[in-house]
């Protein structure tokens, strides 16, 4: 265990630390270490290495868990019977009793912890479709060229105006998204449900590469450089926008979230490359 003092008071701040104690890191690994940062953030970042933070409803009775007292500060609990092994604020047991208990997991247990791996990559592949929406559920139109703005994500599309189911001031993952049209044609073939490019609500339809490998690498579409920062995973959302048997066919294959470094032009037709 590595232990991680608090920088700063605040919940957000122990929760931080007590996060990064349990997953031996410093501050400058994980998401908050440009200041405090809450669960959903922290299960952005965690998402991109199979894992997740979970609530407890029952105080687990053994391994590492994070309890909240009624005074609104985190702390590590460990042992079974459990007790505090770590205060990142200094301080000692819970005051006035656990309140909330939270426990990292892993989001798929046949995958490896730590990073989310993918099948060997492709040297590189091909836009086939791009495809933007101007408003949350809106139907998502084909275009032919699309001007990308780094952290805003393309212009015209909901994400960019901060208006996407999703949008999340601040938070990774939000300004592309992508899916492989090799995917659509497995679900096809697989499961007998075909669905078009834009029902997907992807921003960006590939060929040719393997999406899943991306994870926090960084890429090219033509002239535009992007960091992959997780898997794009399907959702009750997108299944009720869609229709049963959405969600089950896309587990594992739903596309990359990813962010944008640079301003340029995406079109249908760029390579996709790594560099």
């Amino acid at each position: 265990m590595r232990e991680v003092r608090a920088r700063a008071d605040g919940s957000d701040e122990l929760l931080g630390a007590c996060l990064a104690t349990v997953l031996e890191l410093g501050w400058d690994d994980g998401p908050a270490a440009d200041g405090p940062v809450g669960v959903q953030r922290w299960n952005e970042w965690l998402a991109a290495r199979n894992l997740r933070l979970v609530v407890a409803r029952d105080r687990p009775t053994a391994g590492f868990w994070l309890a909240r007292d009624e005074a609104d500060r985190w702390v590590v609990m460990f042992g079974s019977p459990p007790d505090v092994v770590w205060a990142p604020d200094g301080g000692h047991g819970p005051r006035g009793g656990v309140r909330d208990a939270l426990v990292v997991v892993a989001l798929d247990p046949a995958l490896p912890i730590g990073a989310r791996a993918g099948r060997a990559m492709a040297a590189g592949g091909v836009v086939e479709g791009l495809y933007v929406a101007p408003r949350a559920e809106a139907p998502m139109r084909a275009v032919d060229h699309v001007e990308a703005v780094a952290g805003r994500g393309l212009r015209g599309d909901r994400y960019f105006d901060g208006a996407g189911t999703f949008s999340n001031p601040g938070a990774s993952g939000h300004t592309l998204t992508l899916i492989e049209a090799e995917a659509l044609e497995a679900m096809e073939s697989e499961h007998g449900i075909a669905l078009a490019p834009e029902h997907a609500r992807r921003n960006v339809l590939t060929r040719g590469v393997d999406l899943n490998a991306l994870v926090g690498v960084a890429f090219s579409i033509g002239e535009v450089r992007c960091v992959g920062a997780r898997w794009c995973e399907p959702c009750a959302h997108l299944q009720r926008l869609i229709g049963p048997g959405v969600l089950r066919g896309l587990v594992h294959r739903g596309g990359l979230r990813a962010d944008l470094l640079t301003d340029g032009t995406l079109r249908v037709g760029d390579a996709l490359r790594v560099s």
